[in-house]
């Protein structure tokens, strides 16, 4: 049997057992072994250990569990609570206001955790009841959640980019400058959407009562400074000290997590509980994302030994669809992948193998990595497997039923799809800022 049918066998199986429950990393890593076993016999167990010796010394992936503690630790001080709270009496007397304040808070907390089944929960207990309680249209509420919540995948410090730049050997810094205009693009046209929407259909997204909000008119203003600015002030000292080349990424995560328990000091949510939760979630998703590196590194490696991506390579290049075509077929490879596997699965199946066809094909590497990064935005809302969909449905009120949830997302994800689109026409947005922060 040929490297290339059995890389192409590795492939399939893989997908089968995903589909049928096994867990991905275990996949990855038993797929690994038997076909290296089988390909080139015990020899590449010597490898194997040498790839994860390597991934474990890797300095740039410490930044994982530091920003996830960072994140874990303002999900759990409060502060997304107290800032929802005043922007929800600031914007709610305007039609859609309440999920205006929802994507705009999701907004600012995308670029404080990249747990998203913590922000998308959150955002969920916060905004959901105030929503209903007003008679915001279910399908809106659940929607505006969804993909507000999933913005801190892409928005930086995202730890899939964190994961990206030593994969592809490309500057983690360069990556945020890269992903921060496309996130803020997104989250842009959710609101212009949610704007237009409410202006059409009124009764979808009530505004609320004056009174309601006249009663602390007085401290609207000073509330907003108050639970703004500390997390403003973080965001500016881990981006800023980044893209400026003050610190590396590691630094900068260091100085995160420190400044969100500072944060949380200030909130009185500091105690041996709110730590303990954090550390607990911290250690959790870091083994989750270093058990699937490791799987990834075993399973990739195999499968470009037995020259599976050069044939896929002649593959679409054979296909005669130039380049833009190529580009096409690559992202809807992407899209289709989302909607059966977590996000770094795709990341460490597919990049590697993508990312020298779109290098021959002109394509600038760091370019092609946040288009694929862009795209994964829309794996969290398309089903099967939706992640964001089952955090929802798992914290929402019971009236909301899964259908509504579903036709709730569907307008996000064709945002998300002309987000992208606007990226691949105009790759400035994309190249402008690293280019500036260079």
């Amino acid at each position: 049997m040929s490297p290339e049918i059995l890389a192409v066998s590795m492939l399939v199986i893989l997908i089968l057992m995903v589909m049928t429950g096994v867990r991905l990393a275990f996949a990855m890593m038993f797929l690994g072994i038997a076909f290296g076993v089988w390909y080139r016999g015990p020899v590449m167990l010597n490898l194997f250990m040498q790839n994860t010796f390597g991934t474990m010394q890797n300095e740039v992936l410490i930044a994982v569990p530091l920003f996830v503690f960072m994140g874990c630790i303002l999900e759990k001080s409060g502060a997304a609570e107290k800032l929802f709270d005043t922007m929800y009496l600031f914007l709610g007397p305007i039609r859609g206001g309440l999920a205006l304040t929802t994507i705009i808070i999701s907004t600012l907390f995308a670029a404080c955790t990249g747990v998203i089944a913590a922000s998308v929960t959150t955002m969920t207990l916060m905004a959901m009841p105030a929503m209903l309680e007003k008679n915001y249209d279910h399908g809106l509420s659940t929607g505006v959640v969804c993909a507000g919540g999933t913005l801190g995948i892409l928005i930086p410090p995202s730890i899939m980019l964190v994961v990206l730049g030593p994969m592809t050997n490309l500057s983690v810094a360069k990556l945020f400058a890269g992903a921060l205009v496309p996130g803020l693009l997104l989250s842009t046209l959710y609101i212009t959407y949610i704007i237009v929407r409410c202006w059409l259909q009124p009764s979808v997204a009530p505004a609320i009562s004056t009174v309601e909000r006249d009663a602390v008119k007085g401290k609207l203003i000073i509330n907003t400074i108050k639970y703004m600015f500390p997390i403003l002030a973080l965001l500016i000292a881990v981006l800023g000290s980044i893209l400026f080349g003050v610190a590396s990424p590691t630094e900068a995560s260091a100085l995160g997590a420190l400044g969100a328990v500072i944060i949380a000091a200030a909130y009185s949510n500091l105690n041996w509980t709110t730590l303990r939760n954090a550390v607990v979630e911290t250690i959790k998703v870091t083994s989750m994302v270093f058990f699937v590196i490791v799987g990834a590194s075993m399973f990739t490696s195999v499968f470009l030994f037995m020259r599976g991506g050069a044939l896929i390579e002649s593959m679409l290049l054979g296909l005669g669809l130039g380049k833009w075509g190529i580009i096409f077929v690559m992202m809807f490879t992407v899209f289709i992948l989302g909607m059966f596997l977590d996000w770094i699965g795709i990341v460490y199946i597919v990049v590697p193998i993508f990312l020298p066809i779109a290098i021959h094909i002109g394509l600038d590497p760091l370019y092609f990595v946040l288009l694929i990064s862009i795209n994964l935005q829309m794996s969290f809302l398309t089903p099967p497997f939706a992640y964001a969909i089952f955090f929802v449905k798992g914290v929402a009120p019971p009236q909301v039923t899964t259908q509504e949830i579903y036709w709730g997302v569907a307008p996000f994800v064709t945002l998300q799809a002309l987000g992208l689109t606007l990226c691949i026409i105009w790759p400035q947005i994309v190249m402008w800022l690293p280019s500036v922060a260079s």
